[in-house]
């Protein structure tokens, strides 16, 4: 939520008190931040935001670019029927029927992208994509704090989902790989301006 910012440092005490836990928990979850990339220990300082690396997150989106395109191809050309029921039930709906908040429409959109994936079979191309989701869920979720691109995404799925009933492959690698694209570009720009807002409070 953007409460500390990049550069911003703190300490183990203030995130217990502010969270209303013991130091232990805390300082296990600092430690999984900094192998993580988010934190850096300050030598009797406590500790540091990192600046963000836009450059990994690119290369993150990259990969995801990769694996999402390759498990959408494999299961277009498969030779049973992928069951998509439950996909189609969220994101094939009437305008009306859509749900508003980003939160949950930002868990539904990584349960699509990570059931495209899961149906083909492949666990260690599972696994990955899980590990890449967790690792830009930080901006990922950003996409889903404007009403316009809450839109989008659903238009988007939509066309991903029908493109891969039809078994077009050609197709539903071509709308992923730019609904991805757009997505990463989105995510940037909203999280520079909510950093440059949150300065110049």
């Amino acid at each position: 939520d953007f409460r500390l910012l990049p550069g911003d440092r703190f300490t183990e005490n203030e995130i217990a008190a502010r969270l209303k836990v013991s130091r232990t928990p805390v300082r296990e979850a600092l430690y999984r931040l900094e192998r993580e990339g988010y934190l850096q220990v300050q030598f009797r300082s406590g500790w540091s935001v990192r600046e963000l690396d836009f450059r990994q997150f690119d290369d993150l989106y990259d990969l995801r670019i990769a694996l999402e395109t390759a498990c959408v191809k494999a299961l277009c050309e498969r030779a049973d029927r992928p069951d998509l029921e439950a996909l189609a039930a969220v994101w094939l709906v009437a305008p009306g029927k859509r749900l508003r908040d980003g939160e949950k429409v930002c868990m539904l959109d990584e349960d699509f992208h990570g059931t495209l994936v899961a149906a083909i079979g492949n666990r260690e191309m599972a696994r990955c994509h899980r590990e890449v989701t967790d690792r830009i869920r930080l901006l990922r979720r950003l996409d889903f704090t404007e009403p316009e691109r809450i839109a989008a995404t659903y238009d988007e799925h939509a066309l991903i989902l029908r493109a891969v009933l039809r078994r077009n492959a050609e197709r539903a690698t071509q709308l992923l790989r730019k609904h991805i694209e757009t997505s990463k570009a989105e995510v940037r720009k909203i999280s520079l301006h909510k950093l440059f807002s949150a300065r110049r409070r």
